[in-house]
């Protein structure tokens, strides 16, 4: 009990102190302030003026400097999306900023030229598995055209266009793409690029959906794309089967969060010859091909509807489609100029420590003592990632991974060692060249673990880049030691 009341009438007597001691500077810097306003006012106005003004600017310099310090800020503007539908002129800016910036955007132009040469045509594309009679209900629709028709196998490797004039003479191109979940590598994403260039889909299947086949709905749907559900080879079930199947079709539709309406689900069967055994008077069998005559009149009323009833919208809705592909391929190029151009960061910024190790050899020496390189490799990475950090955000960054290089450094000089010794002719390995191996090599790790940190968060984290550069650094070390022995050797030749 004594003690605790010593302890409250210590800190009474603290709090008694501060506040003598606050109120006398307060009086003391009102004195002045005081003084100094009476002064200037006794004085010419310019010197009064003058005097506000640098007391402003000081003001502001201050408070910029501490915006700077502390406040963090987040991923450029130029980076983010609003989120709503792509417009053209926002993907033709975003693409003449990639541009300039050094990325390929050859394939996201692509897709607007496209755009641009189908824009007077109505396109539907008859998609759908291998198999499901594509080629066949456009056959139907179309006598005339040349389509190749395999029942076994599929027959459409590529993209196929056909034209077809619907009962108000307007034409209309159809699209034939090769079946989706094949064997063949790249056939189904070429069919479902396509696809999403189309005014309006035909999914073309013969039973209920499969857990593929609802994947590729969803797929599409996510683009805003038009469909119209056909059940193919519908002779095959009863009327009462044909209903059950169009319903769950329709419920299939609606678990992944779309909606259709009841009539742009429809059955056919395409026709074309079917294979069946003929009984003759004597009771002998034989084999023999028929032909069964196609019933397509639902899917051509189901077109005409939604041609009608959505008229401008479709290509309205196509233009967002393709939008949206040109954003996809210029983000896949954005990230390949990205993995390209912090390469080349991390390699600069790994032959630097190198230098510097190799200038000022000390065996204690940790990596982070050259936080210049350190401090510019991280400001250039995150700048090539679009973020934007605060510095102290990049200074905790480099002390946590400092603390981590301790434990990290006797592994990297065994690593560097053993690198080194891979170069034939080299003879005795100096302690001054293994040490500047195992920085660079260091500074290697570092870079990589900030590199996927931005990747993936889209801005600096300090702990979780340093957690990622503590977990990677055993495998950055391993993958990283021929290049950097060898980085450090000719460095050592110059």
């Amino acid at each position: 009990m004594k003690l605790d009341r010593f302890i409250r009438i210590a800190l009474a007597a603290v709090i008694l102190l501060v506040f003598i001691v606050a109120t006398g500077a307060l009086l003391f810097i009102s004195e002045s302030a005081l003084n100094v306003w009476d002064r200037l006012k006794a004085g010419p106005p310019v010197m009064l003026y003058a005097y506000v003004g640098i007391m402003l600017l000081l003001a502001a310099t201050a408070l910029w400097l501490i915006w700077r310090l502390v406040v963090r800020r987040k991923i450029s503007p130029k980076r983010k999306t609003s989120g709503g539908p792509l417009s053209k002129t926002d993907i033709e800016n975003r693409l003449r900023e990639a541009e300039a910036a050094g990325v390929d955007v050859s394939e996201a132009q692509a897709e607007l030229k496209q755009l641009a040469a189908r824009k007077n045509a109505v396109h539907l594309c008859f998609f759908g598995e291998v198999s499901a009679g594509k080629s066949s209900l456009l056959r139907a629709l179309v006598p005339e055209a040349d389509v190749v028709v395999d029942v076994v196998g599929g027959s459409t490797d590529d993209v196929r266009h056909y034209r077809w004039r619907n009962d108000d003479g307007a034409e209309i191109l159809l699209t034939d793409v090769p079946g989706i979940g094949g064997t063949e590598q790249g056939l189904t994403s070429v069919a479902t690029d396509e696809a999403k260039r189309a005014n309006i889909v035909l999914f073309v299947c013969d039973s209920d959906l499969t857990r593929s086949e609802m994947a590729s709905v969803k797929n599409l749907l996510e683009f805003d794309k038009p469909l119209i559900i056909v059940l193919n080879k519908a002779d095959r079930y009863s009327a009462d089967e044909q209903a059950s199947l169009l319903q769950r079709l329709l419920e299939r539709v609606d678990d992944i969060g779309g909606q259709l309406q009841r009539d742009h689900v429809v059955a056919v069967t395409a026709g074309g010859e079917v294979d069946v055994i003929e009984r003759d008077a004597d009771g002998g069998e034989a084999n023999a091909r028929r032909t069964r005559p196609a019933d397509i009149g639902v899917l051509v009323i189901a077109i005409n509807r939604l041609l009608a009833d959505e008229g401008e919208s479709l290509d309205i809705r196509r233009e967002r489609a393709v939008f949206k592909m040109a954003a996809a391929r210029l983000a896949e190029a954005e990230g390949e100029y990205r993995l390209q151009r912090s390469e080349q960061i991390i390699r600069n910024s790994t032959r630097k420590a190198i230098v510097g190790a190799l200038a000022a050899i000390s065996p204690g020496t940790d990596i982070l003592i050259q936080g210049y390189i350190g401090t510019m490799m991280t400001q250039e990475l995150c700048s090539l990632y679009g973020a934007a950090p605060r510095d102290l955000d990049i200074e905790e960054f480099l002390s946590l991974s400092q603390s981590r290089v301790g434990r990290a450094l006797p592994l990297s000089l065994a690593v560097a060692g053993n690198g080194l010794k891979a170069f034939p002719g080299l003879g005795t390995v100096a302690g001054g060249l293994v040490h500047a191996v195992a920085y660079g090599l260091i500074f290697d790790a570092l870079g990589r673990s900030l590199v996927l940190t931005l990747s993936r968060h889209g801005e600096l984290l300090p702990e979780v880049a340093a957690k990622e550069f503590e977990e990677g650094i055993s495998e950055h070390l391993e993958a990283g030691v021929r290049r950097v022995a060898r980085m450090a050797l000719d460095e050592k030749k110059d």
